[in-house]
């Protein structure tokens, strides 16, 4: 548990594919090692920028028992298993920590939203299998994780924290009774760290700048934070995973393959995303090429 509240640099790390819309490990691995290259701490398996939901349960466990036999000596494996289905939710998560995943992490029913004692059992039920990560995101899930419920689930053994999306000044608010809170927003997440109080961040923007992202929550670095705003914003231009899967792909990091129903950013938005990339370093971002491509270039996989 010690090891896991340490860890201030989490990236929920990309799922790539070939071009038969199979789970591509060989460049999973590359993309792995850049993080462990950069000294992230741990890395979220199939959620949403891994774009769990578009992968079989099979596919999903496969990823983080590979995950495990691959990396579990060099950073934190944390499996998302979570669901809206709370007979899914601890099937998978029973699972995933039986392939050795350290932690888990999971969310509040979405879609088929229930009532606060629901969720508090929901949550409570995959809590007493492991320790875990809950994530809040009402954007996606339609639901807030209150206080009331974060503070009810907090006295639970197997509680790690909260990657929080509601705001730098909710991060603080728990942060002083001792509540454990990761930023889910990258653009927040520099201050959320340095002056709000937060444990770090779970990242979407640390799949292509690791070591920048790095930089910003292990010291605090305005002219830095500042720098690399404009990139956090493009990078949330569509809904998220659209823009860093189109970016790892500019880069030459994965191939341009695509699982439907995402598509790739316009040709104008990738072309802000050329200007954009082209401000950082080659030895800062993830791969060694950079391109806006062109439409034909993308494959869309069912």
């Amino acid at each position: 548990m010690k090891q896991l509240k340490a860890a201030s640099l989490i990236t929920a790390i990309k799922t790539p594919y070939t071009s038969t819309g199979e789970v591509d490990l060989i460049t999973y691995d590359m993309l792995v090692q850049k993080q462990i290259d950069a000294g992230v701490d741990g890395i979220i398996v199939g959620g949403t920028t891994g774009e769990g939901h578009l992968l079989s349960w099979e596919e999903h466990l496969i990823l983080i028992a590979h995950s495990v036999h691959k990396f579990n000596d060099k950073l934190l494996i944390i499996g998302n298993t979570g669901s809206n289905n709370t007979s899914e939710a601890i099937k998978a998560t029973k699972n995933g920590f039986a392939a050795g995943m350290h932690a888990t992490l999971q969310i509040n029913p979405y879609y088929g939203r229930t009532s606060t004692a629901g969720v508090i059992e929901h949550l409570t039920r995959t809590l007493d299998i492991g320790p875990a990560f809950i994530y809040n995101v009402p954007g996606r899930t339609g639901q807030d994780l209150t206080p009331e419920i974060i503070e009810t689930l907090a006295k639970h053994e197997n509680f790690i924290g909260v990657k929080e999306c509601g705001g730098n000044e909710r991060i603080a608010y728990y942060e002083k009774q001792g509540i454990a809170c990761w930023s889910g927003n990258d653009d927040e997440s520099h201050d959320g760290r340095h002056q709000y109080g937060s444990h770090g961040v779970i990242s979407v923007t640390s799949n292509i700048i690791p070591g920048l992202m790095r930089q910003l929550m292990d010291t605090e670095n305005r002219e830095l934070n500042k720098a690399v705003q404009p990139l956090m914003q493009w990078l949330f231009c569509e809904p998220n995973p659209i823009a860093i899967n189109t970016a790892l792909m500019m880069t030459g990091a994965v191939k341009p393959n695509f699982r439907l129903p995402y598509k790739a950013l316009t040709k104008e938005q990738r072309q802000q995303g050329v200007e954009l990339l082209q401000t950082i370093k080659l030895e800062d971002r993830v791969g060694n090429t950079l391109s806006s491509l062109i439409d034909s270039d993308f494959n869309y996989c069912i």
